[in-house]
């Protein structure tokens, strides 16, 4: 082939993969932009509208006082009086002090995003290996001041009609008036807002784990939420209470991300358990092999 065509060919071969990776980018940030505007934890319609293909990201002015901020070891009010849903007149500190607890902030006429997080929650509790009632308690608490123990327990049946009894009882769908829910979702760091213009709450979705002693412990945000990382927060918020010498392995193996409200692997610690590891079976293999040239039986003295 000719110099100059193998120059031509390979400017070519080069423009095309200059293309693709524009193609490849461009991709990537309509897709990046589209995850964006579907966060969940709002209801559908907020935002400015732009043009077609230009991003904003300038923060809805309806949005702008919902947060979940992660407030760790924080103290939640456990003398704080609500109603649950057959009517009884309960204080947070009657479902803590025993076991920890997911907490969830929802209100019972959402159209669309509470009943997603009871979902979420539901699917990650029954693949746990711990029962509800006996290693945990769930309590979801109505930020709606006119939510009422009717209202709730119409929900609960909704939601847990199918669910064994044992563990439907282990949920606590709560109620009570404004000023008291304005000062627990403030000591968790959860705050919202009626827009008039939808006739709905904005409010950002997620749960949160607390210890038996009601200090926040660990925050996850989003709709679907991982049976793992749940398994692993109720062990480490349990402090002892809850879980095998499996799951204390497994937290010892990962750590909390505050910053991304995950769970990741600790390399270090990883390394450090395969070394002690390797030494045990090298020990154990030095014995077994000292044993068989004395001609002694493995295990008789």
């Amino acid at each position: 082939m000719h110099k100059s065509q193998v120059t031509s060919h390979k400017s070519q071969r080069g423009t095309r993969t200059l293309v693709r990776c524009a193609l490849w980018f461009v991709t990537c940030a309509l897709c990046l932009g589209g995850e964006a505007a579907g966060q969940p934890g709002f209801p559908s319609g907020y935002g400015n509208r732009q043009a077609p293909g230009t991003v904003s990201t300038e923060v809805p002015a309806q949005l702008r006082e919902v947060t979940f901020k992660q407030r760790l070891n924080e103290q939640l009010p456990l003398d704080a009086a609500f109603r649950d849903e057959s009517g009884r007149a309960v204080t947070l500190g009657e479902l803590f002090g025993r076991r920890p607890v997911v907490l969830a902030f929802v209100y019972y006429q959402c159209p669309m995003l509470c009943s997603q997080v009871m979902n979420g929650l539901s699917s990650a509790t029954k693949a746990l290996p711990f029962g509800a009632g006996k290693d945990f308690e769930v309590v979801l608490i109505s930020f709606d001041p006119r939510d009422t123990p009717e209202v709730a327990a119409a929900k609960k049946r909704e939601h847990l009609g199918k669910w064994p009894e044992g563990d439907a009882a282990a949920w606590h769908l709560l109620t009570g008036d404004e000023a008291t829910i304005r000062r627990v979702t403030a000591a968790a760091g959860f705050t919202y807002r009626w827009d008039e213009r939808t006739g709905q709450f904005a409010h950002v979705s997620g749960i949160l784990v607390a210890t038996p002693e009601g200090r926040l412990a660990r925050y996850f945000y989003g709709v679907e939420f991982s049976p793992k990382e749940l398994r692993l927060a109720l062990v480490d918020s349990g402090e002892g209470r809850v879980g095998t010498l499996v799951d204390e392995l497994l937290l010892y193996c990962f750590h909390y991300d505050p910053e991304s409200g995950r769970y990741g692997l600790l390399v270090m610690n990883l390394v450090r358990l395969g070394g002690v590891l390797t030494v045990l079976f090298i020990g154990a293999y030095i014995v077994v092999t000292r044993l068989r040239e004395w001609h002694l039986p493995f295990g008789r003295p």
